[in-house]
This record gives structure tokens, sequence and C-alpha cells, in this order.
């Protein structure tokens, strides 16, 4: 038991438990050890044996409750992948403290998937890592052909029926977003809509990643798959949906190139309504955690990656939704900004003193930027906040009834009316949630943005090409 620490205290702390780990496990000693720009955390940690240098990564979990998975999860699931010849990274044990599971650090590369990253600097695909990802597919088919009855052995919970083959993943998360008592009418919307719309297609039950699309690749080959945290059986036509989900702002290449490439290695053909379906599922799925972790006071994490998560995510989830619903969504444009000027020296004096914090070993200069990232999007909420709010109270109206008196009030009357609507409601529902998104979308990305600034990117159609 660890009490909590600041955080020179902390890390002090992680780094003593790290290099016991390796003394006692692995017979070494550490040299070098650093923690990597990810939501949870990851240590690169370089170990010297025999004359030999030994990379090693500990990969541990979030402070708080951000999935429905334990860390042994993953590292069970990884040891099941390497098992059936799957890629992955020499696995070598689990550590108590700080609460991680150790692998070899792998050669190879990959897109970080972080939206303030990929604004920062626009994500690209070379080449290389084209022809890599078509391996990646032929991998993913492997993976998808491996007996589900092997995953439940190693901990997996076995579905029942095509509704919770199809759901089980996306209830689980909705399960911990009530048991943590936080209520909203986007994810409400999202899940009764998901309920009502299960696919009537007998799916096929496969382990499924659950956020697919990562691996590591050196030039054209692929060297490792990575990130199996929230890997689960259900369809496999929700890990082809994650595609659609994280590109471009994780750039995956030609999306229906990658689907005709896993088809032909799996030997079946697509169900193009089926991926259509659980984009919508992982798009929503994908909003319950940065919503967790937005709520949270734990040390670290990145607020502003979280919240441009929410709002990129909720807005594309209701494109995909509207392309299968077939409704056309509207176009919002940014009003002129409100002038905000004491808080404007406000927030650049506080920007202006995090910029000069000292780094150091345990205080990165990209640590220090998430921090002073959210003074920066501050700036912009004064400037558009009262206009979003005012957009959002007026269309309420027509809905409800009557103008709820802020956004308290209109968030909770949304819940109330979207629990109990049907499915005629759906269309009107869609447009608003797409609006209020892309509104905050808009916030985000500030006037005269780019036409291809990562945070206004659309999902790319696949029923209606």
């Amino acid at each position: 038991m660890h009490m909590k620490l600041d955080h020179a205290s902390q890390t002090a702390e992680e780094h003593r438990g790290i290099e016991e780990w390796v003394a006692k496990n692995i017979g070494g000693r550490v040299t070098r050890i650093e923690r990597q720009r990810r939501w949870r955390p990851v240590w690169r940690v370089d170990v010297e044996k025999d004359g030999e240098h030994l990379p090693l990564v500990f990969k541990g979990m979030r402070a708080w409750d951000a999935i429905p998975f334990t860390l042994e999860h993953e590292y069970r699931m990884l040891e099941v992948l390497a098992a059936n010849g799957i890629p992955v990274p020499p696995l070598h044990g689990m550590c108590d403290y700080p609460e991680a599971f150790v692998m070899t650090w792998v050669t190879g590369g990959r897109d970080p998937g972080l939206v303030v990253e990929a604004i920062e600097k626009k994500s690209e695909i070379s080449p290389d890592r084209w022809q890599a990802s078509l391996e990646y597919m032929e991998i993913l088919a492997k993976m998808h052909s491996i007996p589900p009855e092997q995953f439940e052995a190693a901990g997996c919970r076995m579905p029942v029926g095509n509704a919770d083959i199809n759901l089980n993943f996306y209830e689980r998360f909705y399960e911990l977003y009530q048991k943590l008592g936080i209520s909203d009418p986007f994810m409400e919307f999202c899940t009764g809509w998901l309920r009502r719309n299960v696919p009537a297609a007998p799916p096929m039950l496969s382990f499924v990643t659950g956020d697919c699309g990562q691996f590591l690749s050196d030039g054209p080959k692929v060297t490792a798959v990575i990130d199996v945290e929230v890997g689960h059986l259900g369809d496999h036509f929700y890990d082809l949906a994650c595609f659609r989900g994280r590109h471009p702002v994780e750039n995956m290449g030609d999306i229906p190139a990658l689907y005709a490439h896993y088809a032909k290695a799996l030997g079946q053909p697509l169900d193009l309504d089926a991926i259509a379906y659980h984009t919508v599922s992982f798009l929503a799925m994908a909003v319950f955690t940065p919503l967790f972790g937005m709520k949270e006071l734990q040390p670290g994490g990145d607020w502003v990656e979280g919240w441009f998560q929410v709002a990129l995510i909720a807005r594309r989830a209701m494109e995909a939704m509207a392309e299968i619903v077939d409704v056309e969504l509207d176009d919002v444009h940014l009003p002129p900004a409100r002038k905000t000027p004491i808080e404007d020296l406000a927030i650049n004096k506080l920007i202006f003193e995090i910029d000069r914090v000292p780094l150091s070993d345990a205080f990165a200069d990209w640590q220090r930027n998430t921090i002073s990232a959210i003074p920066a999007y501050l700036r912009n909420a004064f400037h558009y906040g009262v206009w979003v709010q005012e957009q959002e109270l007026d269309e309420l109206e027509p809905i409800l009834g009557y103008r709820p008196q802020d956004a308290e009030a209109a968030d909770k009357a949304l819940t109330e009316f979207v629990l109990a609507a049907g499915p005629e409601h759906d269309k009107t529902l869609i447009r608003l949630f797409h609006r209020r998104f892309l509104r905050h979308c808009l916030v985000i990305a500030g006037p005269n943005p780019p036409a291809d600034h990562i945070v206004l990117a659309k999902v790319q159609p696949i029923l209606h090409q």
C-alpha cells in the first residue's frame, strides 16, 4: 500500500519499485527510466545484464477507473495471442509497484493517436507503414480465427446471444459509467439507440482487440501487436469499425483497401451494415474513458486531451449514426470572438508562468505542456463560451417545450427527455447532439482554422459512397 505523495516523491518511489523488480526478476541493473506520453502510465526502462543491453517497457493502469478490465486481463490476452503465433512483445511478468506488467521494448514505431498531438503535427502514413498495415490485416484475420474458448479459459466472459455478442463490451463501460454516478444525455441517447438497433445478422464470435489498429512497425514489417487492454469476445467487425473511428486522427490509409485485404485474408465477405453499426458503438464507447478522466483530480493525466476527445469523438459518433439513419446534418460557423481583455491577460500570465516551471527527470516538457494546454483552451472558451451556451439553450426550447435556465438544468432536462424518447425522435436528437459537439470542436479549432484541421475531420462514409 503506497500513500499519496507529491510528484517528485511519487516518481522516486516508482523508479525504486522498477529497479527492485528488475534486480529480482531480471537480474540486471537499471540504467535509465523514461515516462512516456500516454494516457496510461508507461515507462521505457533500459537494463544492463551481463554486459548486454535489455530494453523493457512497464505498462501500468490509469490512476482512476477508466476501463472495466484489470491489468492482469491484458497480460492474459497477450499470453493467448503469443501462444497462437501473433507477434506481441515478449512478456516478463507482473510488477506490484508501480502496478504494471513488463515486456521487452520492441523495435518499431506508430502514430501516437492523441488528438492534441495530431493537431500539433498532422498524422501521415508512409509507404512503409502502409505495407505494414496490410500485413496487420492478415494478422488480424489470424487473430480473429483463434478459437474463442482459449480466451474464455484466460478470463474472457463468453457472451450468449446476438445482442450480448454485439454489445457486451459497450455495456461493460455503461455499467462503469453508472457505478461512477455520471449522468450524460449524449451517452444515454447512444446507449438507447445501440440497444434498439442491434444488427439482425448473426455475428462471428471472435477475440476482439476493442481498440484495433495499434501495432508497431519497422520499415514495411509489423514488429508487434500492442495495447489489447480492452480485448474481449464479440463481433469481429467491431475491430474493423475501429479503423473508421480512428482515421484520420491517426492516419490509417485507404480504409476500403484495408477492409478488402482483411476479407481476402479471412476468406469471408464483409458486412458493411455491421461495420457501420459498430462504428457508432466504437465511437460512443470511446467517449466514456475521457469523460471519466475529466472528472478526476488524480495527479497527471491530460485534461485537455480528454475534452478534445469527448468533443471530437462524440461529434463523429453522430456522423456515423446519421449515415445509418439517413439524416442530413447541419453546418455551424463560429461567430466573432467575444472581447474578454481581463480574462485574456490573466490566462496569458498563467501560461507564461507555467511555461517557466523547471523541467526535470520527473517533470518532462510534455507533462508541462499538458498543464499549460488547459488555460490555452480556456482562452478560446472565454471568447466563445457564451455563444455555445446560448445556442444550446435556444435549440432545446422547441424540444423540451421551454428554455432551461442554464447548462446544468439543460443537461438534466435533456437526459430525462432522452430516456423517455422513442425512435421517432432519433433524427432530431442526432442533429441536436451533432450541432452541440460541432460547436465545441469549432471552439477548440479557433477562428479561421485550416480546412484539414484534425478536430473537424469527418467520419469517412461506408454505406453511401
